[in-house]
């Protein structure tokens, strides 16, 4: 009521006009902003090159004193007022002061995602909220802010570094997300590695100068085309005191315990990688048969068996499993040819292009976090609420276990040791099929 007194007295005078009325509206609003933000930021300096400012701006520190004590620092965006009638805290100068030195939180474990297409930098916590709450999808209606997407793909193409994208608390853990500001397409052309992979190597170091922990490499930060699933940074800087971490342990162990029980065999598609490797392996332990429809593939993974339970990985030109295990490649052809009724499990960072509307799609290796975890308000890609991928798991069970390792390159942590840790910090597998 307060606030439209101004809007009321030049619409009732017939003085008002739509500048006046949008710059009140936004002069209001940035200060309201500006008061309730809880982090102090206006340079001390400007005070000083004009001090009657001091009486006609609040501060953050000024405001937050007002909500914190009781019966002072009562204006709104003017502390003349204030000062007149001698209802200014006493702390308030000291306040300030106090919290313009305050040095920067350093987390125990760092995210470390990127963009994926030029539209999903909407569905980022800096973007729009209502975007953000829910998975991220194509929509028909973006073509309309064509115009900001392509400002926002300019300034990531110049930008030179990553930027926190959001910050929790988890059992006395600080844990942010960082975001690399590249899309998809740019990490697969290739001669755009070597500035990518600089982009990661300077998030990393950045990282060890404040004492991170863990850092997991989610999405294409860890492309083993690109560095080596990590292992480049290893070798290159073989004296950081941050563990990085890839989650395939993790990602192992949900993919294995996704599959339903009783099942006797499955069909291995997609690009044979480190996870792909591991999962083979595991589920020929467990006496379950794993086809192959790759040659190569198959005499690749027969070698890496090393004689061990060797019966249980077949070579079939057969696409009549009913359980498909999917990486990254399956071709579009390859889905038409599944049986109906196929549950597709994919092992990938990304999901596979859903075609085929008589059978199951699972999401991509993720788990819902428990509820003791704040501040998650927006999805993470495709994922829904709450809901967090594997890779990013990890490196908090990592942190929270204490496991001063590094897992990445080729060497992998213990997969269902990784598992029960997961499980016993409140962490619980997503079950739902993709949306």
């Amino acid at each position: 009521m307060l606030f439209a007194i101004p809007l009321f007295t030049t619409v009732f005078t017939r003085t008002a006009s739509t500048a006046s009325l949008t710059s009140y509206i936004l002069c209001i609003d940035f200060m309201n902003n500006l008061g309730h933000c809880n982090f102090e930021f206006i340079p001390s300096w400007l005070f000083t090159i004009f001090p009657p400012l001091k009486y006609l701006m609040y501060t953050p520190s000024y405001h937050s004193l007002h909500h914190t004590q009781f019966r002072i620092n009562y204006s709104l965006f003017m502390p003349i007022y204030d000062y007149i009638y001698g209802t200014v805290d006493q702390a308030l100068d000291g306040t300030y002061e106090t919290s313009l030195r305050r040095g920067e939180d350093s987390p125990n474990v760092v995210h470390l995602t990127h963009l994926t297409t030029p539209e999903s930098i909407y569905h980022l916590r800096l973007g729009f909220t209502s975007l953000a709450s829910r998975p991220h999808s194509p929509k028909w209606y973006m073509w309309i802010m064509w115009p900001l997407t392509l400002t926002s793909v300019v300034w990531t193409w110049i930008s030179g570094h990553s930027f926190v994208l959001v910050r929790n608390i988890f059992k006395k853990l600080k844990l942010q997300s960082w975001v690399i500001p590249r899309y998809n397409f740019q990490y697969l052309l290739q001669w755009r590695s070597e500035s990518i992979n600089g982009l990661i190597e300077e998030a990393i170091l950045d990282a060890n100068r404040k004492g991170v922990k863990i850092l997991t490499l989610g999405l294409l930060n860890q492309g083993e085309e690109l560095n080596g699933n990590g292992e480049l940074y290893i070798q290159k800087h073989r004296d950081l005191t941050t563990k990085l971490v890839d989650g395939s342990s993790l990602t192992v162990a949900i993919v294995l315990h996704s599959i339903p029980k009783g099942t006797s065999q499955v069909l291995l598609k997609g690009k044979l990688n480190k996870l792909a490797c591991a999962i083979a392996h595991a589920l020929c332990a467990r006496h379950i048969q794993v086809n192959l429809s790759s040659k190569d593939d198959h005499e690749k993974l027969k070698r890496s068996l090393n004689g061990k339970y060797g019966d249980n990985l077949i070579f079939s030109r057969t696409f009549s499993q009913e359980i498909w295990l999917v990486g990254d490649g399956l071709a579009e052809e390859e889905q038409k040819k599944a049986p109906k009724g196929t549950l597709f499990i994919p092992f990938s960072q990304f999901p596979p292009k859903q075609i085929r509307e008589d059978c199951l799609y699972y999401s991509t290796p993720a788990m819902i976090i428990p509820r003791s975890l704040d501040n998650l308000d927006s999805c993470e890609n495709w994922l829904p609420r709450r809901v967090m991928s594997a890779w990013r798991v990890a490196g908090i069970v990592h942190a929270l276990e204490g496991w001063n390792v590094n897992e990445c390159g080729s060497t992998m942590f213990n997969i269902e040791k990784a598992w029960e840790a997961s499980l016993q910090h409140g962490f619980r597998p997503l079950a739902l099929p993709a949306m």
